[in-house]
């Protein structure tokens, strides 16, 4: 095991496409959402086993999630637990976490990884994390984990990677973010085109680097800020940084800028777990087609999502492609095929009263 390689996991996002689950108090990451018996953010955690200490992982998330971050994973220090002023997307977020990082350690080889994604080839995730830390330890690269469409899907990020390299590692073309259905349907066809997996490798000096060139009033703030980390005088420190962080993604702010981002192809059961269908796709069904979690009597009910509290019944009958959810206060049924309206029912639901989101 390489004491310089570490693990950043990104837990601040509320996730309301997960609705009523996911909730500003409790948001998906800290959720069992599959019934695994581990939480999204634990599994995470887990799936670094053998690649880094555990000492070496990070979290970045925000005060109010402090305590059941540090509940869900306790073998987390303070200093292991980053907490963000505020959201401001992904590159705020990642950039203080490689900072302090680097500054512990500057030769440091980092794997950056959202909280609350599904990753069912474990073993393949880690010979593929592998792969790409073994080339950014001695490379000064940014590299990503590309999973191969299996559909012209409208809500990934795509990768055109140039495909006559004959290598574990394909030099990035260029990043498409979210395209269109018919483009999506091209990069289908054309067999050169990988989804944005979201999960990043770099060495400290490559990714300090790209700060400075692409996003430099973000990395001067945090070059300040860094000179007071692991001090009582970090919060205020990293307070008066944020200011000056402009709220961007990581892939607009840099990834999709950069000439020397590579992609690791990678076949290891991903999903991003956005979203209510994502969830019916990897949870295991009854004979019906139905993704059952929770006490349920189903009558002339088939291809559903049934995910309700243990200590209640809840009782369907005709309901064909459906989403039954309770979670605390709230019950939602809504159909599959609308389930793009939930950001719209947390909108509607907020002005019920906080409670309630």
């Amino acid at each position: 095991m390489n004491t310089s390689n570490y693990i950043i996991i990104m837990a601040g996002g509320v996730g309301t496409r997960f609705w009523p689950f996911s909730r500003q108090t409790k948001p998906k990451q800290f959720h069992d959402v599959l019934g695994t018996g581990r939480t999204l953010i634990q599994q995470t955690a887990d799936r670094f086993e053998g690649i880094c200490p555990k000492e070496n992982i990070y979290v970045v998330t925000s005060q109010e999630y402090y305590g059941i971050t540090k509940e869900q994973l306790p073998f987390l220090d303070d200093e292991q637990i980053l907490l963000e002023p505020g959201r401001r997307n992904t590159a705020p977020c990642i950039a203080y976490a490689c900072y302090k990082i680097s500054k512990k350690d500057p030769a440091a080889n980092i794997v950056v990884a959202p909280a609350d994604h599904i990753i069912l080839k474990e073993e393949e995730f880690r010979k593929r994390i592998s792969i790409a830390l073994d080339y950014s330890k001695e490379n000064e690269v940014l590299v990503t984990l590309g999973i191969k469409p299996t559909r012209p899907d409208t809500g990934y990020g795509y990768i055109h990677f140039n495909d006559e390299e004959n290598s574990e590692l394909k030099k990035v073309k260029t990043f498409t973010e979210k395209p269109q259905l018919e483009l999506a349907e091209k990069f289908l066809e054309s067999g050169d085109y990988v989804w944005n997996a979201g999960i990043f490798v770099w060495n400290a000096k490559a990714i300090e680097k790209a700060f400075v060139n692409f996003l430099p009033e973000m990395a001067d703030a945090l070059q300040i800020a860094q000179k007071h980390f692991y001090s009582a005088q970090e919060k205020e420190a990293l307070d008066q940084a944020y200011t000056r962080c402009r709220a961007i993604s990581i892939d607009n702010g840099i990834m999709e800028k950069a000439d020397n981002v590579y992609v690791v192809l990678s076949d290891i059961g991903w999903s991003d777990l956005g979203t209510w269908k994502s969830v019916f796709e990897n949870s295991e069904k009854d004979e019906f087609q139905n993704a059952v979690d929770g006490n349920a009597m189903l009558y002339d009910t088939q291809n559903c999502v049934i995910k309700v509290p243990k200590d209640r019944l809840v009782v369907t009958n005709g309901l064909d492609g459906f989403i039954v959810a309770e979670f605390d206060n709230v019950l939602m049924i809504c159909k599959k095929d609308d389930e793009q309206k939930v950001k719209q029912f947390v909108a509607d639901a907020e002005l019920k009263g906080k409670d309630f989101i």
